[in-house]
């Protein structure tokens, strides 16, 4: 269905203008996609959990400062990078620590390290934004080219499928996420799933924000990280993947990351303000968890029953359900 609304919504632009299906727009719309895509892609584990990661964003703001700082410090820009990203990764292993055996919310813990991380990021730079370190065919690599950061979304995303359904620590991602407490009985190391899932989430926070720094040109300290986050999860909750835990797809976020891309390049080609953006997005979040409960509902309702087309008028089961209740 969010393929279908995609396909829909580069039909009804490109009748609206034709500037929006060419190929110098589709450079633009690659770079209001991946931003999100990699968002999307970092917080599924998360949320298959039942977790969420508020600090992803600011992780995201912090790693092109830290390799800037430590290329001042006489370190070369590759192992500037690699030093980032390792300290982006310890970032999210004592986020999945704090949560896991202090038994905090994982919500309240990342709300926590966001703000401290904010902290870090205004007194290390000075409120100053800066310049990406290096130069050449790194920074090309690194996001400076035209196409090198939908190149790295789209290798994130096939590496994170395969994570997902071909790995054991991906089976055991959703069986912790559908049931807890049968995980463990199971013999699922349950914290080491959830500690090591908070990792890969900073991981690619951090590789975003060295990415996109390369890619603008600039790194600045104000950045709304937290915006991004939520963009990410939006994209993800569009795409199938449920906020309460147990279900989720790459493949769906990427093309909810996809889809929020398009809307907000194609409100810029025909000329819509920016707030109706919000809006849609607000409206857009509210009807696919509507979807979600209501086909999870229908399937298992329908487990075992070859119930497909009751699946898919699951969305309107609540009116069919009251028009057979006047009948009776």
């Amino acid at each position: 269905m969010i393929s279908v609304v995609a396909l829909a919504l580069i039909l009804v632009f490109t009748i609206e203008s034709p500037n929006f299906f060419t190929g110098d727009n589709a450079a633009t719309l690659a770079s209001f996609i991946a931003p999100i895509a990699f968002f999307a892609l970092a917080e599924v584990p998360i949320l298959i959990l039942g977790e969420i990661d508020l600090s992803v964003g600011e992780v995201y703001v912090l790693s092109p400062f830290l390799v800037e700082h430590l290329n001042n410090a006489g370190i070369p820009v590759p192992l500037a990078v690699v030093l980032s990203m390792v300290i982006c990764a310890a970032v999210g292993w004592a986020n999945g620590l704090i949560t896991v055996k202090l038994h905090l919310p994982s919500f309240i813990t990342t709300l926590g390290m966001t703000f401290a991380l904010e902290g870090i990021i205004l007194i290390g730079s000075n409120g100053a934004p800066a310049n990406p370190v290096g130069d050449g065919t790194l920074a090309l690599v690194l996001g400076g080219g035209t196409w090198a950061e939908a190149y790295w979304a789209i290798a994130t995303m096939v590496i994170l499928y395969i994570m997902l359904r071909r790995t054991s620590f991906g089976l055991h991602i959703v069986a912790v996420g559908g049931n807890v407490q049968s995980a463990r009985e199971s013999g699922i190391s349950v914290d080491f799933v959830k500690i090591w899932c908070f990792v890969l989430c900073a991981f690619i926070g951090g590789l975003i924000g060295i990415l996109d720094g390369y890619h603008i040109g600039s790194i600045d300290p104000d950045t709304p990280g937290l915006t991004f986050m939520f963009y990410g999860v939006a994209a993800a909750v569009i795409g199938g993947t449920a906020l309460t835990g147990g279900r989720g797809t790459m493949i769906g976020a990427a093309i909810g990351a996809i889809v929020l891309g398009i809307l907000e390049d194609g409100f810029h080609v025909i000329g819509v303000s920016s707030f109706a953006y919000d809006l849609i997005l607000g409206l857009a979040i509210l009807i696919a968890m509507l979807l979600n409960v209501q086909i999870e509902r229908a399937t298992i309702r329908g487990a075992g029953q070859g119930s497909f087309p009751r699946i898919l008028s699951a969305p309107f089961s609540p009116f069919g359900r009251r028009k057979e209740s006047v009948r009776r």
